[in-house]
């Protein structure tokens, strides 16, 4: 086995300019003893536990004879010795059911048998008071981290064979993520969501409505500061770490003409009364599935009429989109007829050149109104473009309907009271047989509801 296969972090680090703890064997042998004793309990199987079942058999049938390797990942560097909070590849955590509590380096193995294949997670085991491992280890002792599960712990909650990962050997013919083929299967398999899938995005949009209540009732906190833009994310983030593992991906909390930026993450501006604020953000569970919701609010409370006039053309857009999904269409019309809304407006609304086959109206939402979601916040990005972009809908998929308009502040083919408006708006969508659910219908949509829940969640 190499170093690098039995690797829990992106790099290794050189602690001899911090670490100031005895090594002799009369240290070691005192920290080994006089500790009370610790039963080991071994949990129920986790709920998620047979549904991983039923996707690592589905998984494994596309590599009849081939051991397949899926890495949950090492920890990322942040600088020097810190490393980024770590998350497990979302592969290995659909495939064990392993959320926020994977350990870093741990590997989910597919031996081919006689029989099909055999599934054992391999990871590196907490380390026995009887090491030094246990106190002078920054990155992996409990003295530092706290206490790590064990094998038999991990194999009782997964319902999966466990093993040290110093027994795991790499070998030359194995296929990994790193294959396009193991990649697309992986990411193809979560084209359609389970029952246990399905309860979980519910969950984080439910999460997700209470982070953007309390970014409501903290709107006169963030008029108040130089960068209100940073209230505004810290308020959701608190919510996401009170009600699940992080948030699902950087917080967008754009305010004013920054809304006219699609990713804007900088977060640093000034949130005025008279402004839109855009909020994208999502809660990520400890399950890792997460919620991807963009709503546009008036920060006074109050849309102004041009406002309000670009934000109804939005929900009409989202709302024509939506009405048309049920199993059965294709993806790409979904797009389509959000687009034609789009088009509609801004020509009525006289923005538009000439009609001459050109699609113009793409100046102002020039990104696409869907995408599929689930542990990643943009799902199954390897998938084939015929099951993805130009696939059938199945009832069981997730993803987000999200159409917007923007007109930049400098933007001369809009009049001048529309320039520095932007606004999206965004639910997570479930297809089924006859139609879909909207998993975030609960949180206020139109412009009217829109008012009151800003009233009601500032207490006026």
């Amino acid at each position: 086995m190499t170093d690098s296969a039995q690797s829990t972090h992106e790099v290794e680090i050189d602690n001899s300019n911090r670490s100031t703890t005895p090594q002799n064997d009369a240290f070691v042998e005192y920290l080994s003893q006089h500790w009370a004793e610790r039963p080991e309990t071994l949990p129920n199987a986790w709920p998620v536990a047979s549904f991983a079942a039923e996707r690592r058999r589905t998984f494994a049938a596309h590599f009849p004879g081939e051991r397949v390797v899926i890495a949950a990942g090492a920890m990322k560097q942040r600088s020097n010795d810190t490393f980024y909070q770590y998350r497990a590849h979302s592969a290995f955590a659909h495939l064990t059911g392993w959320g926020s509590a994977s350990e870093p380096g741990a590997v989910l193995v597919f031996e081919p048998g006689a029989d099909g294949h055999e599934a054992t997670v391999y990871f590196r085991e907490r380390a026995g008071r009887d090491s030094d491992e246990f106190f002078a280890n920054p990155e992996i002792g409990e003295f530092w981290i706290g206490p790590r599960p064990s094998l038999a712990q991990v194999a009782a909650a997964l319902d999966v064979a466990t093993a040290p990962l110093a027994d795991f050997v790499p070998g030359e013919a194995d296929r990994t993520l790193d294959d396009a083929e193991v990649a697309r299967v992986a990411s193809e398999l979560r084209l359609v969501k389970d029952e246990f899938e399905l309860a979980e995005m519910q969950a984080a949009v439910d999460a997700t409505a209470e982070g953007f209540a309390d970014v409501l009732a903290a709107l006169p906190q963030a008029v108040a500061h130089t960068r209100g833009e940073r209230i505004v994310e810290g308020v959701f983030n608190q919510r996401a770490r009170l009600e699940g593992n992080t948030v699902g991906y950087e917080t967008i909390a754009a305010a004013g003409p920054h809304a006219c930026t699609l990713h804007w993450i900088q977060n640093d501006g000034q949130v005025r009364n008279g402004d839109l604020l855009l909020l994208d953000a999502g809660i990520e569970l400890d399950s890792l599935y997460t919620a991807d919701i963009t709503r546009t609010v008036p920060v006074s409370g109050t849309f102004t009429e041009v406002q309000r006039r670009v934000y109804e053309a939005v929900l009409e857009a989202a709302d024509a989109a939506r009405a048309i999904v049920r199993a059965g269409i294709r993806f790409r019309e979904v797009h389509a007829t959000a687009m034609d809304v789009i088009e509609r407006r801004t020509r009525e609304w006289g923005f538009l050149p000439e009609e001459d086959g050109t699609a113009y109206y793409r100046r102002y939402m020039v990104h696409g109104t869907s995408h599929h979601l689930g542990m990643d916040v943009h799902d199954c990005a390897q998938a084939r473009r015929d099951l993805y972009l130009d696939g059938v809908l199945e009832a069981g998929m997730v993803f987000t309907i999200e159409p917007g308009l923007y007109f930049q502040p400098d933007d001369l083919t809009v009049p001048e009271e529309y320039r520095g408006i932007g606004v999206r708006i965004e639910d997570d969508i479930v297809v089924t047989e006859d139609g879909c659910v909207n998993l975030s219908a609960g949180i206020p949509r139109t412009a009217d509801a829109v008012e009151a829940w800003i009233r009601e969640s500032q207490g006026k």
